[in-house]
C-alpha cells in the first residue's frame, strides 16, 4: 500500500472519503485486511502527512479507528476523548485538519456498551469525570423512552446504545453550529460531516 500524498489526496471528494472508510470496515470485518509495510509508511510520511478523513471516536480500548477502517499510518487524523464530544480544542484540530491538512470528512463515531455514556446515564460523580460527563448529559435527556428511571440507567444496554447514537448526532450538530469554518466548508461540499456506530461484538460501522 502506498501512502497518500497531496496530489492524491486532492483527489479524493467527501464522498470517495466515506467509501473508502467503509470499503475498510468491510475488509475489517471480513478478516481481509490489507497487507502494510509499516516501516515503510513511516519512511514516506515523514516529510509530510495528507490524511483524508478525521475520526473522532472514544478513548476506549475496543475502538481504534486504524484498525476497524484497516487504515495505515498517515491516512486518518484521529481525535479521541472519552464520549467522542467536543470542546474548543477539539473544533480547533478540527478545522486545522480539514482547512489546513485537506481531510475530506468528519466521521463523528459512537460506539455500542460505551462506558462514558453509561456513565452520563447513572450521573456518576468523580472528580474530573463529574464536569466530563454533563457534556453528554442532554444526550441521556434527549431519549424520551422508557420514561421509568430503573430503566433509563446503564443497567438497560437499549438505552445506552440509543444515547450513544443521539450523543454523536449532537456533536454533529455542535459541530456545525460551533465552528463557522467546518460549516461554510460543508455548504460548499468540500467535506461531509457524518456519524457512524461502532458495534463492539461484530466489528460493523453503521453509518448515518
Amino acid at each position: 500500500m502506498k501512502t497518500l500524498t497531496k496530489e492524491t489526496q486532492a483527489l479524493i471528494t467527501p464522498e470517495g472519503a466515506i467509501n473508502v472508510l467503509k470499503a475498510g470496515n468491510k475488509r475489517f470485518v471480513d478478516k481481509v485486511m490489507l497487507h502494510r509495510n509499516l516501516s515503510e509508511e513511516i519512511e514516506a510520511t515523514a516529510s509530510g502527512q495528507f490524511p483524508f478523513a478525521t475520526i473522532l471516536h472514544c478513548i476506549d480500548s475496543r475502538v481504534s479507528a486504524e484498525l476497524l477502517f484497516d487504515q495505515g499510518i498517515g491516512d486518518i487524523f484521529s481525535i479521541r476523548i472519552a464520549g467522542n464530544f467536543v470542546n474548543d480544542d477539539i473544533l480547533g484540530s478540527m478545522e486545522f485538519a480539514c482547512k489546513l491538512a485537506g481531510t475530506k470528512v468528519i466521521l463523528v463515531l459512537g460506539h455500542t456498551a460505551c462506558g462514558a455514556i453509561k456513565g452520563a446515564c447513572d450521573h456518576v460523580e468523580l472528580g474530573n469525570l463529574t464536569n466530563m460527563l454533563k457534556k453528554i448529559e442532554p444526550a441521556v435527556a434527549a431519549i424520551s423512552e422508557p420514561k421509568e428511571a430503573d430503566l433509563r440507567t446503564s443497567g438497560n444496554l437499549d438505552f445506552v446504545n440509543a444515547v450513544s447514537k443521539k450523543n454523536v448526532e449532537l456533536t454533529i450538530d455542535a459541530i456545525r453550529s460551533r465552528s463557522q469554518i467546518l460549516k461554510t466548508m460543508e455548504a460548499s461540499n468540500k467535506i461531509s460531516i457524518v456519524g457512524g456506530m461502532y458495534d463492539i461484538s461484530t466489528g460493523l460501522v453503521d453509518f448515518y
